[in-house]
């Protein structure tokens, strides 16, 4: 008889400082907001560590996601993919296209809540971070 061990995404996770992982994304944003107003947001990640990007080994994409104060479930507010690593007909990391890990979008909340980002890495799985937004008169 064969077991099967059945793992949840949530504990496939990772989490880590982006000042020490290279895998951990980045969110730039203000700390707090006006309700209602456009802010920048930018994930990105390699801030501090760099991320390979090669064909081999590479950020596949980000996920950006909000989760109002109270809220039952976040809102899926944006999806950065990256597609060119570098490969080509001739073969891996022969070709001159490649696409940086950074997304960008504009956003506007009514309420406080988490900033969370999700990116995937192609060897070494799913890692996050969040940023707590606070919104002011």
């Amino acid at each position: 008889m064969t077991t099967t061990t059945t793992v949840k995404i949530s504990e496939m996770i990772r989490q880590a400082d982006w000042k020490t992982e290279k895998h951990v994304p980045v969110i730039e944003c203000p700390d707090t907001v006006r309700p209602g107003e456009m802010f920048d947001v930018t994930v990105t990640l390699g801030k501090e560590v760099a991320h390979p990007n090669t064909t081999e080994h590479h950020i596949r994409w980000i996920d950006l996601y909000f989760h109002e104060k109270d809220a039952k479930a976040p809102y899926h507010v944006a999806r950065f993919g990256f597609c060119a690593h570098g490969e080509s007909v001739e073969g891996p990391n022969q070709g001159s296209v490649y696409t940086h890990h950074c997304g960008a979008t504009r956003v506007k909340i009514g309420k406080p809540g988490v900033l969370q980002a999700l990116a995937y890495c192609n060897i070494h799985g799913l890692w996050e971070s969040t940023r707590e937004i606070k919104v002011s008169q």
